[in-house]
């Protein structure tokens, strides 16, 4: 029963996702907030489906920001890019530079102000990402960034990268982490979606003022710990859930 909802999902994600983008192409020529609102009606209709056929809860804690402010959020799965999507007022992912080479999804990326990287660009790429945040911040918006770079499997362990710390340094705005166990749930590069809960905890913010180690310290404590705390809370002793 698991594999066949898992499959109903999967292929609401992918052909649902196909027709919604064409559906959305005259956006391109609109202003941007209409591209925003359709694309949040988009990510809300893969939690709507997500609960429906598999049987997957949402519970968000903490206080939902707004205003300018960088969302540092641990990754476990596709689910918290499309949550944060629809929770956030109008999110600015940092987000790596191929995605925007897709046909006509990255005409949508370009069109919503996404921040752009190149991986490989080294001190000029994280200068260049520094210069982007600030303008999107300008304009009141949450920019997004994901500390270890990449989906990470529920217990699993990566280091964090420095791009976080560079917003925080550089921006002068509050960083706000935050924990999850999505994982547990959508696993990465994982067709079966299992039923339960996925939790998403927004933490206290962390405020300007720390020097750049302190702060990269602190914000790894915090999400760590506190996605930790989620599993814990999600597994029992030896219960089953995805391994590294």
């Amino acid at each position: 029963m698991t594999a066949l909802r898992s499959l109903v999902f999967n292929v609401y994600f992918l052909l649902g996702t196909a027709a919604w983008a064409v559906a959305l192409i005259p956006t391109l020529i609109l202003p941007r907030w209409a591209l925003r609102r359709a694309a949040q009606y988009w990510a809300l209709s893969i939690g709507w489906v997500l609960r429906g056929a598999v049987g997957v809860r949402v519970e968000i804690r903490g206080t939902i920001p707004s205003g300018a402010c960088v969302v540092a959020a641990k990754h476990q799965s596709v689910w918290e890019t499309l949550a944060l999507y629809w929770l956030l007022d109008d999110a600015a992912y940092v987000l790596k530079r191929e995605l925007t080479w897709i046909p006509v999804f990255g005409w949508y990326l370009r069109k919503n102000r996404q921040i752009v990287v190149d991986r490989g660009g080294g001190a000029r790429a994280l200068k260049g990402v520094i210069r982007q945040a600030a303008h999107e911040l300008k304009a009141g918006r949450q920019v997004v960034i994901f500390p270890q770079g990449t989906r990470v499997a529920p217990g699993a362990t990566r280091p964090y990268q420095s791009g976080a710390a560079a917003l925080y340094a550089h921006l002068g705005v509050p960083v706000i982490p935050v924990a999850l166990n999505s994982g547990l749930v959508w696993g990465r590069r994982r067709f079966i979606k299992r039923p339960g809960r996925i939790v998403l905890e927004f933490l206290d913010p962390i405020a300007p003022g720390l020097d750049r180690k302190a702060f990269a310290a602190d914000l790894e404590r915090r999400i760590e710990t506190a996605s930790d705390r989620l599993l814990a809370e999600a597994r029992p002793a030896g219960g089953p859930g995805e391994t590294p």
